[in-house]
């Protein structure tokens, strides 16, 4: 594939696997180690709970991953951003931060088009700035954020995929009132902090796998209907010859799916509930 595009990496078409594959370019981020204190390892699940069974099908293998510590708190936090990094977990980038006061090195969130050498702080003092994070009392109305926390000195929860972000659209006393990228508006108290921008690697949608290898390097295992399982594995399974599955479509489990509501409680919160998409 000889991409005219400069967003995609070209790539000769030498296997039928990268005929079909695009690869963002990514020249901005970093090769350096990722800080030693700031990961940890995480032991995979596979799809398992406590009791070794499978309550999340189709994943499993994948490639040996290091966790990045993420500062998703924001809290009275300040530095240069030394680095943009790549990090495993997520398919947003994060940036490698250095505290001249504490002289401590942390990882955040990265917005888009935030460069290396920036500074940015957090807190009721910062400025409207790419990167800095505000409680949405000092936010303008109008204004995309990311990063969102729901409650006061507490992590963010909202907006941190790449690409993401919300909209503050009023503000009153005590709340903030903002749309989230499902459609949902929802209130968050005035006194929460969210960070200004856009999450980085919007383009990331734009990629394609190539082969199904990669899908198995990143712990995704393949996927079965039900109807081709046995009875004993699913609702759907069993039959003589190829069957529909004889009733309306259930989880493994046997309660009903496919836009299915499974919980009856309310949130106070919620203004506007997520706009549906109906395939």
């Amino acid at each position: 594939m000889h991409s005219k595009n400069f967003m995609f990496k070209t790539i000769k078409p030498i296997t039928p696997s990268l005929r079909s594959l695009k690869v963002l370019m990514k020249p901005k981020l970093s090769e350096k180690k990722w800080l030693k204190n700031q990961s940890s390892k995480i032991k995979p699940r596979t799809g398992r709970n406590n009791k070794g069974h499978i309550t999340s099908f189709h994943k499993g293998g994948g490639h040996k991953k290091v966790y990045r510590l993420v500062d998703l708190a924001r809290i009275n936090s300040q530095g240069v951003i030394l680095s943009l990094d790549y990090d495993p977990y997520r398919k947003a980038f994060i940036a490698q931060v250095y505290n001249k006061i504490t002289k401590n090195f942390y990882y955040i969130l990265a917005p888009k088009n935030l460069n290396k050498g920036s500074f940015i702080v957090s807190g009721s003092k910062a400025q409207i700035r790419l990167g800095n994070a505000l409680p949405f009392y000092n936010i303008p109305v109008g204004m995309l954020i990311h990063n969102v926390s729901k409650k006061i000195m507490y992590k963010g929860q909202y907006a941190r995929s790449a690409g993401c972000y919300s909209q503050l659209i009023q503000k009153t006393k005590d709340y903030a009132r903002i749309r989230l990228a499902s459609g949902e508006q929802r209130l968050i108290p005035i006194k929460a902090l969210a960070s200004l921008g856009i999450v980085s690697n919007q383009n990331t949608k734009l990629e394609t796998i190539g082969k199904a290898g990669r899908s198995r390097w990143k712990n995704r295992r393949p996927k079965v209907r039900g109807v081709a399982m046995n009875p004993i594995d699913h609702p759907h399974g069993g039959g003589e010859g190829k069957t529909s599955g004889g009733r309306p479509s259930v989880t493994p489990w046997g309660k009903p799916t496919k836009g299915y509501k499974t919980s009856s409680l309310q949130n106070s919160m919620i203004i506007v509930p997520a706009t549906r998409k109906l395939k």
